[in-house]
């Protein structure tokens, strides 16, 4: 049976808002099943629908459905009623890209999702290093992002679809799962089990400190 691979709403930890490139990472060749993040904009007196492309501390890409020019004010509210200021920094291929007016925090967005209206199967952008388990298989791979169901790994060797895996993050236990797609040095794995979105929240939030941990020794190195 053929998995369809899912295009959902990505967060970042970065503080910079998203860029016209990041559309051209989709897997090329390969359907995808959207399940956006639903959210409205407020402009010119009026509300209108969205849907969220990317989200980081800095910006947004979004699908908007009506016309706004380069420099526009708007507002943005999510489903958990948080309205967001910010501008149309960029327009491309009928995605626009939104500048925040004030960075906001992202896991904050996430954490409010536990106790109200949850975004479908959220993915976050991540940059850490993995283990991967595969059968007599043991690889050191790289998590390029992770939601409550599986994650997407950079592996340098092609992963069987349907194979049984297990994946083994630095502060998470390990989680079973199988492989569903492989293309271009990237594999997909889904979970068995669903990660508690309290968990992965939690989990963010160590990463987030190591990553600033870390920028200090790079900008001195």
């Amino acid at each position: 049976m053929e998995t369809q691979p899912a295009e959902t709403t990505l967060y970042s930890l970065s503080d910079a808002p998203p860029s016209p490139a990041n559309e051209s990472d989709r897997r090329t060749g390969e359907r995808h099943m959207t399940l956006y993040r639903v959210g409205s904009v407020m402009l010119d007196g009026r509300r209108e629908l969205c849907l969220i492309r990317n989200i980081s501390a800095g910006g947004m890409m979004i699908r908007l459905y009506c016309t706004a020019a380069v420099g526009t004010q708007l507002t943005i509210e999510l489903k958990s009623g948080q309205p967001i200021r910010g501008k149309v920094s960029w327009i491309k291929d009928g995605y626009y890209g939104i500048e925040f007016d004030d960075p906001i925090d992202v896991i904050e967005i996430l954490s409010a999702s536990m106790n109200g209206p949850r975004p479908r199967m959220p993915r976050i952008e991540t940059d850490c290093h993995a283990k991967l388990r595969e059968g007599a298989n043991s690889l050191r791979v790289r998590a390029h992002d992770i939601s409550q169901g599986g994650a997407k790994l950079q592996c340098e060797m092609a992963i069987p679809c349907g194979s049984d895996i297990v994946l083994t993050l630095p502060g998470l236990e390990p989680q079973p799962g199988v492989a569903c797609w492989n293309n271009d040095g990237f594999t997909g794995v889904t979970f068995n089990r669903l990660l508690p979105l309290g968990q992965l929240v939690e989990w963010l939030k160590v990463q987030r400190e190591e990553q600033a941990a870390r920028r200090p020794a790079a900008k001195s190195a």
